[in-house]
């Protein structure tokens, strides 16, 4: 095996900044202290007094919730490729040897924050910033919906009553253990899938449907970019229209042209008005024209 040489970290990153590391062109990008007012809000760290070990600066948990996302990552597999890759060090401002956070810590960081009800107020910092720097929202953009598994729940039938009108159990409110591992917003639907070609090559003539328990998470897309410039979470029984009242499209594009994956489709699915904001003249036969005719011609407050 070579001797490590002085230089053999520095030769790396300049390797991985000439292959374009993604996470550099990031850091280039995003300011991320500008998230720390929100964050300091939303953490409330105390300040050491009690003593114990000082908490992970949060613009630094914030940029390890990055690199989970970009590559769908665990918390166990995060902590471990945090020590193993040097594009995730240097984007972190790691060194070699330097102590880095754990997977629980990274665990608690995140449940904190959704606690907390800061992500909406960090990913309207993070448009601005984008924003700013000059990705702005053109040529339309991509309507998407992805279903989210969660575990089945195994409920009584007095517990399915509960939830159904909107309570929780009491059984569960004794036992907070318990209640943590409900997902009681999580909904059954079903899940259409094209079906696979027979043995004798023949295509079947039906769709397979699977029922399917969990959430739907709906975004919007810059379609210039690809940056998610809107995004809801629902219930997976939750219809894709439906969100077009909640404000999930952008009107601050400057293309007005709208794109609805289907899917059971290969090429999706275009509705179109003729000006900003909702206008009444939409091209297609969509069950999603349909709807942003609804709006336009009954506009939310918000659109006036």
């Amino acid at each position: 095996m070579k001797q490590p040489g002085f230089f053999d970290v520095e030769e790396g990153l300049a390797r991985l900044s000439e292959l374009g590391d993604q996470l550099e062109a990031f850091f280039r990008t995003v300011d991320f202290e500008a998230f720390r007012p929100d964050l300091d809000k939303a953490l409330a760290y105390a300040d050491g007094r009690k003593g114990g070990p000082p908490a992970f600066d949060p613009a630094l948990m914030s940029k390890i919730l990055v690199i989970q996302t970009l590559n769908n990552l665990s918390d166990e597999r995060t902590e471990y490729l945090i020590n193993d890759r040097l594009s995730f060090m240097r984007f972190l401002g790691f060194g070699l040897s330097d102590r880095v956070p754990d997977a629980r810590t990274v665990r608690l960081f995140r449940e904190r924050l959704t606690q907390a009800g800061a992500s909406d107020g960090l990913f309207n910092c993070f448009n601005t910033i984008v924003r700013n720097a000059g990705y702005l929202p053109m040529s339309g953009q991509i309507r998407d919906a992805t279903l989210v598994a969660a575990p089945k729940q195994r409920n009584t039938n007095d517990e399915k009553t509960d939830l159904r009108e909107g309570r929780i159990p009491q059984d569960w409110q004794d036992n907070p253990s318990k209640l943590s591992h409900k997902h009681r917003h999580a909904r059954w639907t079903l899940k259409f899938m094209k079906a696979k070609r027979q043995e004798d090559g023949a295509m079947p003539t039906t769709d397979l449907a699977i029922p399917f328990f969990g959430y739907k998470s709906h975004i919007s897309i810059n379609r210039k970019f690809r940056l998610i410039r809107k995004w809801k979470t629902t219930d997976a029984a939750a219809s894709d229209g439906a969100r077009l009242r909640e404000g999930l499209l952008d009107k601050s594009n400057t293309a007005s042209t709208v794109w609805q994956t289907r899917p059971t489709a290969q090429k999706p699915m275009r509705t179109s008005w003729k000006s900003r904001p909702l206008s009444r003249r939409f091209t297609g036969k969509s069950r999603i024209s349909s709807l942003c005719h609804a709006i336009s011609r009954n506009p939310t407050p918000e659109s006036r």
